[in-house]
């Protein structure tokens, strides 16, 4: 009797602690990704997710699920359209087949090399207008996330821009990739991401594009002998939620979750640049010949493919595409 009486007030502060718990919660979303969780992305989702939660006093969880625990990009991509995942942070490389104007990100040198002019480009008109682009996909997106810039690999010389003449790269399957190296005299070969090591290793293709920390992790530096740090591609992640998940939001807390995501931009940004710091010197160190095209350089690359580059974007997005490239247009006048 003594006991049970004992126990009785424990277990029913208990249940009223877990009961209080419970009802903080009050909106959880499921957030996949394809990176591990030691990579750049995961970590600072980790982030948001810990600043909402303590900003929304408990109300709002996000749960991070990186390495395609919940599919592959495409399955995710398709879960935040119907409802069965509540969220995902896609790269913009995967996601022109959903919405073809989002593919402006593969014109070289579309953002600038300065980290804030950058930052300033996201947040302006162009930025809203691609954004908002996703509307009529099923998706709200609510931020570009920076991950990275791409770099040139081959085993031909890269020693100049005429050196790419002749040579094969291997590209996603994209006409303004294509033509990017079109406009360089080479020639581009739409392969799968799991084929390119074997491809490279047996001259299937001379080179490939892709930031430094992909081209460690991915040892690619193993079976090419030159490297060109051009920074001529941005690989941009877009934040995506489930609309219905997101008008359920009270609109206070939809504010905090947007701010939260932007506010960790330049921590991300500053662990990007480490990883791919660390990189290069692995790469440097396993004998590869790196060289570090110089500004002129990079003027002359994007003054040969910017043309082909953007015609192919405005043939597969359409008027949205020429829209947004006029846009862009103004918003990079106003940063000069």
């Amino acid at each position: 009797m003594f006991k049970s009486a004992y126990l009785l007030p424990s277990l029913t502060a208990l249940g009223l602690v877990l009961s209080s718990a419970a009802s903080a919660q009050e909106f959880v979303a499921r957030i996949g990704h394809l990176e591990s969780s030691a990579q750049s992305r995961h970590v600072h989702l980790e982030k948001v997710a810990d600043l909402v939660a303590e900003r929304t006093e408990g109300a709002v969880e996000l749960q991070i699920f990186p390495q395609g625990q919940l599919g592959n990009q495409r399955q995710m991509n398709e879960g935040v359209q119907l409802g069965t995942i509540e969220g995902t942070v896609a790269p913009a490389a995967f996601l022109g087949g959903f919405n073809p104007v989002v593919s402006i990100l593969d014109i070289p040198y579309l953002l600038p090399e300065d980290d804030a002019k950058a930052q300033a480009l996201r947040e302006s008109a162009f930025g809203a207008e691609l954004l908002d682009s996703f509307s009529s996909k099923g998706m709200v997106a609510l931020t570009l996330w920076p991950n990275g810039k791409k770099q040139f690999t081959s085993n031909e010389p890269l020693d100049s821009l005429g050196d790419f003449a002749g040579q094969k790269f291997r590209v996603m399957d994209s006409s303004i990739l294509i033509e990017q190296y079109t406009a360089l005299g080479a020639s581009a070969i739409a392969l799968p991401f799991g084929e390119l090591y074997t491809s490279l290793q047996t001259g299937v293709v001379d080179g490939e594009e892709n930031p430094l920390d992909t081209i460690k992790n991915m040892k690619f530096y193993e079976v090419q002998k030159n490297l060109v740090v051009s920074d001529h591609g941005a690989m941009e992640d877009v934040v995506l939620f489930n609309p219905m998940f997101w008008e359920s939001l009270p609109a206070e807390h939809q504010e905090v979750i947007r701010t939260a995501f932007t506010e960790v931009i330049p921590e991300l940004t500053a662990h990007k640049a480490a990883a791919v710091q660390e990189a290069l010197e692995v790469i440097e160190g396993a004998g590869t010949n790196v060289r570090v095209a110089p500004p002129e350089e990079r003027a002359e690359l994007r003054e040969l493919t910017w043309g082909p580059a953007s015609a192919a974007y405005v043939a597969m997005a359409g008027e949205a595409g020429e829209a947004l490239l006029a846009t862009y247009d103004a918003a990079i006048a106003e940063l000069d």
